[in-house]
């Protein structure tokens, strides 16, 4: 079963896509960004506030699909700075202790001028 998950826990897309997509057991996300989903306005900060934000996003979405952090089989992380690597890793690190697969870039540059985006695929056993 196929299906489009939205939770007003986790920002609006800005865009024609939905927040997440539950195909079978796996959940494929879009990237979040530190919106607040309580104005969907962008919050701004350093690494570590934007990153803790952009992660209880996808707490939210994951929750709504029924899943959990333990349940995440691979992340993509988009950093506009390098620099932010340490900072942006001691954040991630407190969430993601399971240690999915990652992938982590730098981009030139992201929505709203953001310093994070992360996107998430979870398996459900």
């Amino acid at each position: 079963m196929n299906k489009v998950i939205y939770t007003k826990n986790a920002p609006d897309a800005i865009g024609p896509y939905s927040q997440a997509y539950l195909c079978a057991n796996t959940l494929f996300t879009s990237g979040q960004i530190a919106i607040n989903p309580k104005n969907n306005e962008f919050i701004g900060g350093d690494i570590k506030e934007q990153t803790k934000r952009v992660i209880e996003n996808l707490a939210a979405v994951l929750k709504e699909a029924g899943f959990g952090f333990e349940d995440v089989v691979k992340t993509t992380c988009f950093l506009k700075n390098m620099e932010d690597f340490g900072a942006f890793n001691e954040i991630y690190g407190e969430y993601f202790t399971s240690k999915p697969a990652r992938s982590c870039v730098a981009a030139k540059e992201l929505p709203k001028g953001a310093l994070v985006e992360i996107e998430l695929i979870a398996i459900r056993s």
